[in-house]
């Protein structure tokens, strides 16, 4: 580890404050200009905000990036290439992505089946066609490539070294560091209201306060990935391959053709698109209504993919590059 038995570079107050200062630099030049704030006539799925956020959030990076490598490097007196690996820019890690994916895909077992089998898209899987449409318009561009990459280097590489130079418990890094990337998505709050004027406030609060719950637990889990395996870019590629997957049904019977967009993604959108690949087009492996063993396979394989993810954990993100120990694993 870099950081064993060095004396704290600031103090944990500190590396909270530049959190909380680089959470705000992420979401306020969302509603600084006229063309990243959605309005009752200008939605934010609209290609324009969405080009303009994207944009934003760019700058956004590089500015939470270079702060904390100027910390890393200046006051913590770390080499650049110490600062890069606390960052998790540096080594990339590419046994520890396929680890962490093959981690991911195991949780989503029962998802996978579902769209895979179910719908019929292994076929579009294997020959790449879902990859391609997913991200050839501006809406699967934000959802699977720039909110992954720009959430991960503010969230992940930008404010847990802050923590570990502040000398914070991995433990408490992992759920503490997730608040803010769950509360930079609160303003989805005030994005619904505006372009649901007629939604209760009561309705709106509890689909916020849901989906603070599902931001920070993903946080957690790659929170906990990138200290694990000290690699950003498998933080990214879960990150993508979780908004891909969607959240995963957790009642009602799996029925052919069945439109199963959830409300909202794992990285926080408030509007979720049509599933990857699907166009708008619902496939149906059969005419009429499909037999109770699917939904039985679904619901087994759900059970199955959680208590193999759980087995899992720690072995599959085991890694010399790890950036922090947890006491009693390795």
């Amino acid at each position: 580890m870099l950081l064993e038995e060095t004396p704290p570079a600031i103090t944990s107050q500190t590396a909270a404050l530049l959190s909380i200062l680089y959470t705000l630099l992420y979401v306020l030049p969302f509603y600084l200009s006229p063309t990243t704030r959605p309005s009752p006539t200008l939605s934010r799925d609209s290609e324009t905000v969405i080009r303009a956020r994207i944009r934003a959030v760019t700058i956004s990076c590089v500015i939470s990036t270079t702060s904390t490598l100027y910390i890393l490097a200046g006051w913590a007196g770390l080499t650049i290439p110490e600062s890069l690996r606390l960052l998790g820019w540096w080594p990339i890690g590419l046994v520890e992505v396929s680890r962490c994916l093959l981690l991911t895909a195991i949780l989503f077992l029962g998802p996978l089946f579902e769209r895979g089998i179910v719908e019929s898209r292994w076929r579009d899987w294997i020959n790449g066609r879902n990859l391609l449409q997913a991200v050839s318009g501006w809406t699967g561009w934000r959802n699977y490539v720039a909110g992954p990459i720009t959430e991960e280097v503010v969230f992940r590489s930008a404010l847990v070294p802050l923590h570990l130079i502040a000398g914070v418990a991995p433990s408490r890094i992992v759920f503490l560091t997730p608040l803010y990337f769950g509360i930079a998505h609160i303003h989805h709050f005030y994005e619904f209201k505006l372009t649901h004027p007629r939604a209760p406030w009561f309705v709106a609060l509890i689909r916020s306060l849901v989906q603070f719950s599902y931001t920070s637990l993903f946080g957690f889990f790659a929170t906990f990935i990138f200290l694990r395996t000290g690699s950003l870019p498998a933080a990214i590629l879960v990150h993508s391959f979780c908004n891909f997957c969607g959240l995963p049904r957790f009642w009602g019977r799996v029925e052919a053709g069945e439109p199963l967009v959830p409300p909202a993604n794992p990285n926080g959108d408030g509007n979720a698109p049509d599933r990857p690949g699907s166009s708008g087009v619902h496939f149906q492996v059969a005419d009429g209504p499909l037999g109770i063993g699917w939904t039985v396979a679904y619901y087994a394989l759900l059970v199955m993919g959680a208590i193999g993810f759980w087995q899992g954990l720690w072995p599959l993100t085991a890694s010399d590059k790890s950036l922090a120990s947890f006491t009693g694993h390795r």
